[in-house]
């Protein structure tokens, strides 16, 4: 609770800000009228994003939400008597309560089947793997805390004006079945995942896992395609050594990657990378392998928006 001394602080302080924003002109009879200019009208539709993208709300369709609802109350049986909403089930099926229900990624359908994710334009699946940590483990548990907290979320975003669930289909395939002794037999079963998925023509998206699946992860995807891969790497570690503590740990993904055939190089952009973590012997192997690398500095001086298109830009490049 705050003092009454810190509110009339506060007051004072807002006042101040007040009477600097303000700009008065002179009229008639010595009367001031108060005239504001440097603040957009709130109201205005031509002026705030936030009331664009309310209004643009109105075009987005319902039609995969209508149809969760009528599959809700098929699979789950129609709520009791006393229920007044119509669409809540008896049991709970679908994005709904947030609390409740089997935690896929964003209340995604679960496909046991893994030959049935060709059938979705994206696959969400966790590599639960961190025996690549070099100081704190517990990244195993990642794919499991990604999917309790996305429980939370609905698939519509407001400033974007987009609704996953009515504009693309989204499936959580579960878990790789990693080796928590074995880092290259956990390489090995990861590679296998992400090929098969990729293979499918539904887009891969991974939770991991501590940083070396980035290895296995572009290992996979390069056996199942001729064409040339690009990585955006953001981080503040290079993550480009060849060895960390005699093995191929989450230090060294990219170093691995971009051994690879049709993974070059020059098509690996680094973003973030700084501070006092980066290893001296990884920084030679940037410059050796000529990465494209951005620091904070340079996304504060270049913008998110500019480095994004670098970014990209490099990565496809060839």
């Amino acid at each position: 609770m705050m003092s009454s001394a810190t509110v009339a602080n506060a007051r004072l302080a807002f006042q101040s800000v007040a009477r600097k924003a303000a700009r008065f002109t002179p009229t008639v009879g010595a009367s001031q009228t108060q005239i504001r200019f440097h603040h957009p009208d709130p109201f205005n539709p031509k002026v705030t994003k936030g009331w664009k993208a309310a209004v643009k709300e109105a075009e987005l369709p319902t039609t995969r939400a209508d149809q969760e609802i009528a599959n809700a109350l098929h699979l789950g049986l129609q709520g009791a008597s006393s229920i007044e909403d119509k669409s809540i089930p008896t049991f709970s099926r679908g994005e709904l309560p947030h609390f409740a229900g089997i935690n896929t990624f964003l209340k995604a359908p679960y496909v046991e089947d893994v030959r049935d994710v060709g059938k979705y334009d994206a696959t969400v699946f966790g590599v639960p793997f961190d025996g690549g940590c070099t100081y704190r483990s517990g990244t195993r548990f990642g794919p499991q805390g990604i999917r309790r907290i996305s429980a939370l979320y609905t698939p519509y975003n407001y400033e974007r004006g987009i609704d996953l669930r009515e504009q693309m289909t989204l499936c959580d395939a579960g878990d790789v079945f990693t080796i928590p002794a074995n880092l290259e037999k956990s390489f090995d079963q990861i590679s296998n995942a992400v090929a098969h998925i990729a293979s499918t023509g539904t887009m891969p998206i991974i939770l991991g896992g501590d940083h070396s699946i980035g290895f296995p992860t572009v290992r996979g995807l390069a056996s199942v395609t001729s064409k040339n891969i690009g990585i955006i790497h953001w981080d503040r570690h290079a993550d480009i050594q060849e060895k960390d503590l005699d093995e191929r740990m989450h230090t060294t993904p990219y170093f691995h990657a971009t051994n690879l055939p049709n993974v070059n190089a020059k098509n690996l952009v680094q973003i973030g990378i700084g501070g006092w973590q980066v290893p001296r012997p990884a920084v030679a192997n940037m410059v050796e392998r000529e990465t494209n690398i951005f620091t904070m500095d340079d996304i504060e001086e270049y913008g998110i928006e500019k480095i994004a298109e670098m970014a990209l830009e490099r990565a496809w490049d060839g």
